[in-house]
């Protein structure tokens, strides 16, 4: 069984959004973890300030009245940090909701608060009467308040602690998830990669690799239907890899039995201004527009065709297809592709290359070199109408733009 390469990159772009998921996860339970921390040194820092009211000399009334009024304020206004802090707290909201207990805590933890300061006001700030009463009320209020700090601290403790065993759960199973999936998808792109370099491979041991994906298959079945030129030199044309014209006919006279019922096309392609006599380009940009142009033409090439050049601005395509519409197309294609070939010239200017066409069906009784001739007839009328078109022989006035 083969397996996509698609798929397996979409499944692979699936594990690393769950990655990037828990990562965010992470960072957000690392604020969540500081948040908590920020909270446990308020509410230390409000039993500092509070521990501070029972210290007050009470000899001199205006000194503590002001110190007094600002340690109050601040207790306040820790208070109200404590309620911002709570608002970005996202993981404990979300898996432990605890916020309405929070809340509940800090408005009783302010209301203590009132109390402590009025208790305290009431015995450093007022006249004195029955100071063994009220230093025993203040005791008790600054009891009480340390008590709930002591209480909310707790349960932030034990909340975290709640917290850090199902996260920790959480990434265990994370890992475990992620290592596995690691380790699978690294096996996939390994054996991915031997296929790639299968498809690089040119001795014959690579005919013993089995195949793992899909794409690479169908790149094999279609490189095998390849045709293999001829190890002859004086058949192959030297500039562009392609057969010449002797190559052509030789190639031709060992193909001309493999049809297998298809239809023989013969199209004669010239580029549009381009001869030794005209040249827009310099010698070695001229050598690599033929040798692209030959290039598009070969990636249509199945193993019953045959790609030559058979003059210095021409090239020969003998196809063999179900159809003459097919083969028509296909040949229109190849125009197409190569009008998308751009070279800059002689004078600095980037300049479209383009192909005319002479298309034609040959039949049994005629010779190649005939129809050959049969196509530059319709090959000079596709020319005479402005270019960049294929005409067919069997209309002259008919043209595919």
């Amino acid at each position: 069984m083969k397996h996509s390469i698609k798929t397996i990159f979409k499944n692979l772009i699936t594990v690393w959004i769950f990655i990037s998921f828990i990562m965010a996860v992470g960072a957000l339970t690392m604020m969540g973890e500081n948040i908590s921390f920020s909270k446990i040194n308020n509410l230390n820092n409000q039993k500092n300030i509070i521990s501070t009211l029972m210290k007050f000399d009470s000899s001199d009334l205006g000194f503590t009245q002001i110190h007094f009024n600002g340690k109050s304020s601040e207790i306040l206004i820790e208070i109200d940090k404590l309620r911002d802090l709570s608002a970005y707290d996202f993981i404990g909201q979300y898996i432990i909701d605890n916020s309405s207990e929070y809340i509940s805590d800090l408005d009783e933890l302010a209301k203590l608060t009132i109390t402590l300061n009025e208790k305290a006001s009431s015995y450093y700030v007022k006249e004195l009467k029955n100071k063994d009463l009220k230093f025993q009320e203040l005791r008790t209020a600054f009891d009480n308040i340390n008590n709930h700090i002591n209480s909310i601290i707790l349960k932030i403790i034990s909340y975290e602690e709640i917290k850090f065993h199902i996260f920790e759960k959480i990434y265990i199973l994370a890992f475990i998830i992620i290592f596995f999936t690691t380790i699978w998808f690294g096996r996939r792109l390994s054996v991915i990669y031997k296929d790639i370099l299968f498809l690089f491979a040119v001795n014959s041991g690579k005919n013993n690799h089995e195949i793992f994906s899909e794409e690479v298959d169908a790149i094999s079945l279609r490189m095998k239907k390849k045709p293999l030129l001829s190890d002859d030199p004086s058949l192959i044309d030297n500039e562009t890899g392609v057969h010449n014209l002797k190559g052509l006919f030789s190639a031709y006279s060992e193909k001309r039995n493999l049809k297998y019922d298809n239809v023989t096309s013969v199209t004669i392609l010239e580029i549009d201004n381009f001869s030794r006599s005209n040249q827009m380009f310099s010698e070695e940009i001229a050598q690599t527009i033929l040798k692209n142009i030959a290039f598009s033409i070969s990636l249509h090439e199945q193993a019953t065709d045959i790609i030559a050049r058979n003059e210095y601005n021409q090239f020969t395509i003998v196809f063999s297809r179900p159809s003459k519409e097919k083969s028509l197309k296909e040949i229109d294609a190849i125009r197409q592709s190569i009008a998308e070939i751009k070279f800059v010239n002689k004078n600095g200017e980037k300049t479209q290359i383009t192909v005319s066409g002479g298309f034609i069906i040959k039949n049994e009784a005629t010779s190649l070199e005939n129809t050959m001739n049969m196509a530059k007839k319709a090959l000079q009328q596709a020319i005479g109408s402005g270019g960049n078109k294929i005409s067919q022989a069997t209309n002259l006035m008919k043209y595919i733009e």
